[in-house]
């Protein structure tokens, strides 16, 4: 392939040439995979949905059937529900956690090593792992959390945590948080990390305590990471998938349910495959317009 198909003759030596038509021949199968998994499947599904299909049989086109469908269904709008709550919590929850457990480990106190390899463990933890952990800690017979609450006196707080419908999405939700934290953690970590130390010397200089330090000079200067981890919480809280599955399957009677996995079940369980296809394109849609708008306000008001 010759250098000038990248356009890189007139700009780099022939050594710098060679080097940038390695790592761009490598990133060539990255593309791919990126075209073939992730923008593809767009088009396609849009396609998908103005036909009924179960996948096997030949495509009946039914036009915008799909699409009027699923503004009626009632399990749709439960999951979606489910979603906003999920994102609500996530950022209420995972956020302010992230960033309380980021300021630790940022301090370099003795033993932050550990303690950061200790908090991350979750993370790198599988979805269907902790999800089957998390089956096993809210175990209405047998749980970590029934025993506890029992060891310490508040037995009229047991409940079948997965098993209740007003629980059962606040059940997931904790297993969520509990597993995506420890990626806020690192990427608040990396901001404090850049902040330079001669602000904070300057600023206790000046006279200015623990408290005033935080509001007037972290947050501010973190404040494009925070907005760009409340982006990444409320895309991944939209999309959110395997531990829901893996805990409740959606159940019971679709009290935890979320578009995924009842976009799921629609298409590979009842083989539905025209409107799980159009319930996904409403889930692209949603996540889409609520990130775009997001990053609009927020680079608006920059």
């Amino acid at each position: 392939m010759d250098s000038n198909d990248f356009g890189l003759t007139e700009f780099f030596s022939e050594k710098t040439q060679k080097k940038l038509r390695f790592v761009l021949l490598g990133l060539i199968p990255a593309y791919i995979f990126y075209l073939l998994y992730l923008i593809v499947p767009i088009p396609l599904s849009f396609y998908y949905s103005l036909f009924s299909w179960s996948g096997i049989k030949d495509l009946v086109f039914v036009g915008l059937e799909n699409w009027q469908l699923v503004l009626q269904d009632k399990i749709f709008w439960k999951a979606l529900s489910n979603n906003f709550l999920l994102v609500i919590l996530s950022l209420l929850i995972q956020i302010p956690i992230g960033l309380l457990l980021g300021i630790f480990i940022s301090r370099k106190i003795k033993g932050y090593k550990i303690f950061r390899v200790i908090f991350f463990l979750p993370y790198i933890m599988s979805a269907v792992a902790v999800g089957i952990l998390f089956s096993y800690i809210y175990d209405p017979n047998f749980g970590l959390l029934n025993n506890l609450l029992q060891m310490i006196g508040l037995e009229s707080l047991q409940a079948a945590w997965l098993g209740n419908r007003d629980l059962a999405i606040y059940s997931v939700i904790g297993a969520i948080s509990w597993r995506f934290t420890p990626f806020y953690m690192i990427l608040f970590s990396a901001a404090l990390v850049s902040i330079p130390q001669s602000i904070y010397e300057a600023a206790r200089i000046d006279g200015a305590k623990g408290w005033q330090q935080f509001f007037s000079i972290t947050l501010p200067m973190i404040k494009p990471t925070i907005v760009n981890a409340c982006i990444l919480s409320l895309t991944g809280s939209l999309k959110a998938f395997g531990l829901a599955f893996t805990m409740t399957g959606g159940g019971p009677n679709h009290a935890s349910e979320l578009l995924a996995t009842y976009m799921y079940k629609t298409a590979f369980t009842d083989m539905e495959m025209g409107y799980g296809s159009t319930i996904g394109i409403y889930l692209f849609l949603i996540a889409f317009s609520i990130s775009m708008t997001v990053l609009f306000l927020t680079k608006r008001k920059k």
